[in-house]
């Protein structure tokens, strides 16, 4: 008997497998494709969930970056003629300064020439006054701060003030005339006036600028003493 209800039971089953719209057959699933990296944007940032974000990878060669030539002008220094430099250092880092004067021939002989019409036996030059510039070589490059001037005039009395104010005058009113282009530096030269009597001397020793702020209202013996004192 339990053989009879056990064949029953195994009926339905071997009918369904036999019968057009029985269970389909299982199939494999292909492999997934594989996709490029993708960046995950947090879901802090999206207010949600974590979202992919896909970075194409570039398919162009880059090419490499130019090279930046850079040029650096060399800054020109005015000069008179008897400068022999023409340019100021371009790197003054690399300079070891030093004080130096230099000798200016043309500009000392005209002055001497203009000098010596107002007084025959006086002597006078004029030099720059400035800084040279030592290269790691021992080469040196001239860089003037002034044009200065030296006067010696022989003089009946050096205790005559006024005298001494009046050669004062008229020494500075050469120096006054010579053309700007002649002057080297940027700043207002000294000027030494040297009076000489009997084998005694005395001077003054002056800037331009302060014998230009004199008073006008000031006599010659006053100018005189006023340059003296503030030697």
């Amino acid at each position: 008997m339990s053989r009879i209800f056990a064949a029953l039971l195994l009926l339905p089953l071997i009918l369904s497998a036999c019968s057009p719209g029985g269970p389909s057959p299982i199939t494999i699933p292909s492999p997934p494709t594989v996709e490029p990296p993708a960046s995950i944007i947090p879901s802090a940032l999206t207010g949600g969930a974590q979202t992919e974000v896909v970075i194409p990878v570039p398919t162009t060669e880059v090419p490499p970056l130019p090279k930046l030539i850079a040029t650096i002008s060399t800054p020109h220094v005015d000069q008179g003629p008897d400068s022999p430099f023409t340019v100021a250092p371009s790197n003054p880092q690399d300079c070891g300064y030093q004080w130096a004067y230099q000798d200016l021939p043309e500009l000392s002989s005209d002055f001497l020439q203009s000098i010596q019409s107002i007084q025959t036996e006086a002597q006078a030059r004029a030099y720059a006054f400035g800084e040279d510039c030592v290269h790691a070589d021992g080469s040196r490059t001239f860089l003037p701060m002034e044009t200065d001037f030296e006067v010696t005039l022989p003089a009946s009395d050096l205790t005559d003030e006024a005298a001494l104010g009046e050669w004062i005058v008229k020494v500075m009113q050469v120096i006054e005339n010579i053309p700007p282009a002649r002057i080297l530096g940027p700043r207002p030269g000294r000027v030494s006036i040297l009076f000489e009597s009997s084998g005694e001397r005395t001077g003054v020793n002056f800037y331009i600028d302060q014998y230009r702020a004199l008073s006008a209202g000031l006599s010659s013996a006053e100018m005189y003493q006023t340059l003296k004192n503030r030697q």
